[in-house]
């Protein structure tokens, strides 16, 4: 058990609803951003994937609340988010004038990597229509009281877009618990989106003083040192080797720190090369203690973006579903380690192959 409260389903619209941006990335397939002649399009954000997964993965009834500038981009934008069947009736449009000046929309070019060419993402995402949210934009109140959601996921990559970003989290973190929604959050931390206001000292201000509003904190080994400011003994200067014990007593160091946090998890990646990941995750609650999932020693990489946003929707499915944490945390694995055998930010599997794979079926071939 987790010791989770859930909303009914029935009293809300909503089993998960994502708050942060939608960027459109661009994908250059098998070459390199500076030699592409042509990119694949796909949808993605941090915060998005997730709901997007819980919905076309695993049938949650799932929303996103954003902003897009109203453009040719950000309806090419819309339309890939609605092929996904995540909800976007609290999509909101910002008037576009010619240039972008006051407002845009976000563009991602990912390379894959391969070998010792690790991925590499260049994000071209200043002054986007979501930055520009502000304090008292949406209401919150209509949209978790009247409308009702189960469930919110935000995190690191929205609070770093702008000044604003923060406050706007708050202000929905702060609502969704007051009409009873659970709060996940992912730490995520990027440091390009905060080396030009403040490194990881603002990172970790912005985060620390959003942590009080979580139920559900998710992250990877560098997120805990970089976005909160905890010391994790034994974890190697590549933010690798993190194992049970250390990520046990860092769990000690967090819940003091914030003795609000029901649950916390976090994938565990060992990269040999930008092809080949160890992978696994493990969770803690303060009812079932600290599980582990499944490991995959050596596990081969198609696309690795998405890996750990598709590990939280996983997670949360299996929270939403009132599953044990140990059960939660294989799904999250699971997910994790699927989505990465396909291209783009979000994940192409079935909830059946996940359950499959959760459960220890292997990679040989179906017919």
């Amino acid at each position: 058990m987790t010791g989770l409260e859930l909303r009914a389903a029935a009293a809300c619209r909503f089993d998960a609803l994502g708050l942060g941006e939608v960027m459109l990335r661009l994908d250059p397939g098998d070459r390199r951003i500076r030699t592409a002649r042509h990119f694949d399009v796909w949808e993605g954000g941090g915060e998005y994937n997730v709901v997007r997964g819980l919905h076309k993965v695993f049938g949650h009834r799932s929303g996103i609340v954003t902003a897009l500038a109203d453009n040719e981009v950000g309806r090419l934008v819309a339309d890939l988010i609605s092929q996904g069947g995540v909800d976007t009736s609290l999509l909101r449009w910002v008037e576009y004038d010619g240039v972008g000046r006051q407002a845009r929309n976000g563009l991602n070019f990912t390379e894959r990597g391969f070998g010792v060419r690790g991925a590499l993402g260049v994000s071209d995402r200043g002054h986007t229509a979501v930055g520009q949210l502000a304090r008292g934009d949406v209401d919150w109140d209509h949209v978790f009281g009247e409308l009702g959601a189960r469930w919110l996921h935000t995190g690191g990559i929205f609070a770093a877009l702008s000044a604003s970003t923060p406050d706007v989290a708050e202000e929905a973190m702060s609502a969704a618990r007051r009409h009873g929604t659970l709060v996940s959050y992912d730490l995520n931390f990027r440091p390009s989106l905060w080396q030009g206001i403040g490194g990881r000292t603002t990172a970790q201000q912005v985060n620390r003083r959003l942590a009080p509003l979580v139920d559900v904190m998710i992250g990877n080994e560098e997120d805990f040192v970089e976005s909160l400011g905890f010391e994790v003994r034994g974890l190697d200067a590549d933010f690798t080797n993190l194992d049970h014990g250390a990520f046990l007593a860092m769990i000690e160091d967090v819940v003091a720190a914030f003795p609000n946090l029901q649950v916390i998890a976090t994938t565990l990646r060992g990269v040999a090369s930008a092809s080949r990941n160890d992978w696994s995750a493990i969770a803690w609650s303060k009812e079932t203690g600290l599980v582990g999932s499944r490991r995959w020693d050596a596990m081969e990489i198609f696309d690795r973006v998405g890996g750990g946003d598709s590990f939280a929707s996983g997670l949360i499915h299996g929270l939403l579903e009132g599953a044990p944490l140990d059960r939660a945390v294989q799904l999250g694995a699971a997910h994790g380690a699927l989505a990465m055998t396909t291209p783009g930010d979000t994940s192409m599997a079935t909830a059946t192959e996940v359950d499959k794979l959760a459960k220890g079926a292997s990679a040989r071939v179906q017919r």
